[in-house]
Parts: structure tokens; sequence; C-alpha cells
């Protein structure tokens, strides 16, 4: 495939923390990826959920579910728009590998208890992840990813963390954009959050088809299916018109971001990261229906009543968990334990307890906690 002249090019990229050989067969992008899919972040994507807690039932969407979904639409828009997929989806398998068990209501927790020594955000967690936590190569300490791959996981960073994160994170002080391919797996994960959260609240009875006629993007292509289909069961009625809605999005980013890039014409990479406002994005119609979306999900979804009492006590499982490694380290497990006992500081032993809860999954959490707090649970 062709390259845009704006697109990521592994053989110009800003490289890696340590130098290492060209790979024969592959690109650096590629590189990255496959680094990515065989570490065991990834793996435990496979047990960590967004809105349901993985206990809830088999079919819900994981957060390992999730980062394919991302990366398959990312691909489609990035082989439209001539930028380089290989890299949009490495960015998109990484970009939730800091993610705690419980999703958002297990960030929050963690954070909370972080916050005097410098909260927890999961972004930066997934680059720590990457550069750090990952001890499997001889020659270097994490991944060891490309500079390219490393800006996009950094999708959200505050100013003090980005003050200490260097040259990745430079962005978020200075101002600037990162490359087409993370601006493209930014608005992929939108897409496909959005919608495998509509899925998975109505399989769950959380939401009905009824409730979100209310949301014009999806009483428009849910019309459109119950004309094509009349006879068609539920379950095709709710696939047939989450799909419409992913198509309707994925276009008119598309095709809104070509004009963009036709008018700006950026030379290359870094005249992207000079720019002040992002050059994929949608058109203003289709922006406010999604924003709409977003709207309806956060309300009827994400503070529905039974998600918010299974939410609030997924975060005191979290935060009893990390009142108790804090209290007497001893309770974490013999590596962790070594790392607490070598801490410089207290700040610096919150950080790896902090990365120990993180690296959980759901089921792992809870078990952990019964362990700890159940008298009946003795190992």
């Amino acid at each position: 495939m062709i390259l845009a002249p704006y697109a990521a090019r592994p053989e110009c990229s800003r490289g890696r923390g340590v130098a290492e050989p060209a790979p024969t067969y592959r690109s650096e992008y590629q590189r990255d990826r496959d680094r990515i899919i065989h570490s065991a972040a990834f793996r435990r994507l496979e047990y960590k959920t967004q809105v349901f807690v993985n206990h809830e039932g088999d079919l819900f969407r994981t957060r390992l579910t999730h980062s394919l979904e991302v990366a398959q639409i990312a691909r489609t828009i990035a082989r439209t728009l001539h930028l380089n997929e290989d890299l949009a989806e490495a960015i998109c398998l990484a970009h939730d590998l800091g993610h705690t068990p419980f999703g958002h209501a297990g960030q929050d927790a963690l954070n909370d208890c972080m916050k005097p020594w410098g909260g927890f955000e999961h972004n930066a967690q997934s680059l720590r992840v990457v550069d750090l936590l990952e001890d499997k190569y001889a020659e270097f300490t994490g991944l060891n990813l490309t500079f390219e791959t490393r800006e996009g996981i950094l999708k959200h960073c505050s100013k003090t963390r980005a003050a200490t994160m260097g040259a990745v994170a430079q962005r978020f002080i200075t101002g600037g954009q990162p490359t087409l391919e993370a601006q493209v797996a930014n608005l992929a994960d939108e897409i496909a959050y959005n919608n495998h959260d509509i899925d998975d609240g109505i399989r769950a009875q959380l939401l009905t088809l009824d409730q979100l006629r209310a949301v014009p993007l999806f009483a428009r292509h849910h019309d459109a299916v119950l004309r094509a289909y009349p006879q068609a069961i539920p379950k095709q009625l709710r696939h047939e018109t989450v799909r419409r809605i992913i198509g309707t999005l994925v276009g008119d980013l598309t095709e809104h971001s070509r004009q963009r890039l036709a008018q700006a014409h950026p030379a290359s990479p870094d005249a992207v990261r000079a720019l002040t406002e992002p050059l994929v994005a949608y058109s203003e119609a289709i922006a406010a229906e999604s924003r709409e979306l977003k709207r309806f999900l956060r309300e009827h979804l994400y503070r529905h009543h039974q998600v918010y009492r299974v939410m609030e006590k997924a975060k005191r499982v979290l935060r009893e968990l990390f009142e108790a490694f804090m209290h007497d380290p001893r309770l974490l497990p013999p590596q962790s334990h070594a790392e607490t006992e070598a801490a410089r500081d207290e700040a610096s032993r919150a950080r790896i307890v902090a990365d120990y809860i993180a690296g959980m999954t759901d089921r792992f959490a809870i078990d952990e906690w019964e362990r700890l707090f159940d008298p009946r649970r003795l190992k």
C-alpha cells in the first residue's frame, strides 16, 4: 500500500529507548504489535471488563475483545486514509493495557487511593506497563516499543504527570497533536465502546430499544432496519442497528477527515504534530449525534442503579486491598513485597502497590480480597 506523505513510516521512526537491529521480515510497527500481543498484560485483558464485572456473563465484551474491535475499526480507517495500519493497530491493541480491574470504577478507586502520591491515570499506566512492568526481555526493560506507538498509547495525561515523562508526553505541556494513526485509534476506541455498550446494555436488559430510540442516531438506523426487515427477531434488530451506526460513524469520520487532510495538506507526521487541532474528526452533525449517544449511555447505562451497586462494591474491593497492602506489605506476593522493601520512600511503595492492583483481573481481585478478608478462606 502507498502511504500518504503525512503517514508514519517505520524507517523514519524516532526509534526505541534501547537501539535494536532492524527486524528482517516485518516493520518496526509490526514488531511493536507482536510484542504487545505476546505480553502478559494483553492476555490479562480477557478477564477485565468495562461496564460488567467478569463473572456476570460470558458473552459481554472484555477489554480484550474491545481492543480487537478497536483495532479492526482503526485499520479500516487508516487504510482508506493511506495511513500506517500497523502503527494504528499496535496503538489500539495496547491502549488499555494499564486499565484496572472493574473498568472505570476501578480506575476511580485507585486514583483516590493514590491521590497523596500523584494519582492514577490508566493511560499513563498503559505506558508504564510497556516501558517498565513487562519484564520478559533480557536486553531491556519493558517492551522497548517505538516512540510513535508509545506516543499513541498516551491518549490523555495531566500536565503534572507529563512533566515527568519526557518527550513522549511533551504535547500535553506545549500543545500539538500525535500522529494521525494515534488520532484514528482515539476515535476508533470511542466508536467501539459506545456501540458495544449499546449491544451489551440491551442484552443485559439494562437498556431497551424503546429507550434508545430517544437517541436520534439510534432511532434513524433502527427505523431503517424495521423497514428493511419487518419480521426480524430482537437479536437481529439490535445487531443490524448497531452495525449501521458503526458504518455511519466510520464513514463520516473517514470522509470528513479526508477533506480536512486535503485542506491542511501536512507534509509529514511532524507537520501534523505541530497543529493545534486534530485532523481526524467527524462532521459537526455526526459529532453532535455521537455526543448525544455518549450522554445517553452515561445517564442510562453507566449510572444505572444495578451497574452503580456493582461498581460501588468493586471500588470497595480495590480500596480495601490498597489499604491492606500499604499497611502491611508482607501481604503482597514475594516479588512485590521485595520491591516495597527496596523502595526509597512511601510514594515509591504506593506506586508498587498500585502496579500490583492495576494488573489484576476482575476475578483475581475478588479472590484476593476474599483471601485477605474472608476468614473462611485460608489460602
